[in-house]
């Protein structure tokens, strides 16, 4: 299996995967949307024998405090088919995605996403006890990529239009 950045021609691919994944186009409009506004950070696919399995995306989100508006990523979505889940092509591209956020400098990534699932990449609710989102619950976590970057951080996180007007 080979992880790599998305190329155009992906597009279509990626677009089956999050649909047959999530069992509908909500998933593949975000992404479709996102990519549109020019707010996608990184996106990546897992390929196998040529044919896209997996996709993961991270989009740029601000958490408004009161001094500054602080840049963060939101990990959103994240796909495997179905034929392919639990066999960890979704964790090789969590870390491959963290790894190439970390290297492109962003410090503070969120997710709303299981959080037994999330956890073992080092998200934690925790960190976002001083964070408000339209995404509050257990599920909504938060990972700094350098330690402490939330210490100090609080505010509202502000998704971009593509997320308020996904289905």
């Amino acid at each position: 299996m080979l992880v790599r950045v998305e190329t155009s021609s992906d597009i279509p691919a990626i677009r089956a995967v999050n649909d047959e994944a999530f069992g509908g186009p909500a998933e593949g409009v975000l992404v479709d949307a996102l990519r549109r506004e020019g707010l996608v950070m990184a996106s990546l696919v897992a390929e196998d024998n040529g044919v896209v399995v997996g996709h993961i995306l991270f989009s740029r989100v601000f958490i408004r405090s009161d001094s500054a508006n602080v840049p963060a990523v939101a990990l959103a979505p994240m796909a495997v088919v179905p034929a392919r889940q639990r066999s960890g092509i979704g964790s090789t591209l969590v870390r491959a995605g963290l790894d190439l956020c970390r290297n492109l400098g962003e410090q503070i990534v969120l997710v709303v996403g299981h959080p037994t699932y999330y956890s073992r990449f080092g998200f934690s609710h925790a960190l976002t006890r001083a964070l408000q989102s339209p995404y509050d619950g257990e599920a909504f976590m938060a990972l700094e990529l350098v330690s402490g970057a939330l210490i100090h951080v609080s505010g509202e996180v502000r998704y971009s239009a593509p997320f308020a007007d996904c289905p």
